[in-house]
């Protein structure tokens, strides 16, 4: 699971957790269950267009707002297995790797990928990747324990 290849849906700054999935859903408890709301405030037809291994690409301050372990559990649960952004809010990059879910921070990645572009993501080495373009990116890799964390599905359940 070192590395990943996926389409790309782009998203702006302080995406919060709510805009992730909504509080209206949080009696929900698997990810399935999130994985059919998820970002449906930002763009309600979002969960049906979202494919297994496609990629999201935030800005600044991904994941601020209430402290939700359900915000990465949809995000899984829709079949997304790494977040690119130029910055994450702290509680959701620790929520992150224990739901066990990807993140990168790749502020260049950021600007030079575009919604709907293909890219390969090796979590290893944190090289990026855009198949569309050709450019590539170097994100901070992620150290082994913590692409165990993410292999192992991370170490909490809601």
């Amino acid at each position: 699971m070192s590395t990943l290849k996926g389409r790309v849906w782009t998203f702006g700054r302080d995406v919060d957790t709510d805009l992730i999935i909504a509080a209206r859903y949080l009696n929900m408890k698997t990810p399935e269950e999130l994985a059919a709301h998820v970002m449906e405030d930002a763009d309600p037809e979002f969960a049906s267009k979202v494919r297994p291994g496609d990629i999201l690409v935030g800005k600044e301050n991904f994941g601020c707002g209430s402290s939700r372990e359900h915000a990465p559990m949809a995000l899984k649960g829709a079949g997304i297995p790494v977040v690119i952004a130029k910055s994450f809010a702290r509680i959701f990059y620790r929520n992150a790797f224990n739901t066990g879910l990807a993140i990168l921070v790749a502020p260049e990645a950021v600007d030079g990928i575009r919604e709907g572009d293909q890219i390969e993501v090796d979590l290893a080495s944190g090289q990026i990747r855009n198949l569309t373009t050709g450019a590539e990116y170097q994100a901070e890799p992620l150290p082994e324990f913590m692409r165990a964390l993410v292999a192992a599905g991370g170490c909490c359940r809601i």
